[in-house]
């Protein structure tokens, strides 16, 4: 279950990146989504350093 949970959080942190990615391919990337965005990667960041 924890390997479960472990690979999830790699995959929504990966996801996040992307949308980070294609938000800042935008001809005017809104810098609050960015900012949204980039503090949740960090969480799930926090969250699988400490496993």
């Amino acid at each position: 279950m924890e390997q479960a949970h472990f690979s999830a959080l790699e995959t929504k942190h990966a996801g996040l990146e992307n949308r980070i990615a294609e938000e800042n391919r935008r001809p005017s990337p809104d810098p609050t989504v960015i900012a949204q965005l980039k503090k949740e990667k960090l969480r799930i960041k926090d969250a699988l350093s400490s496993h």
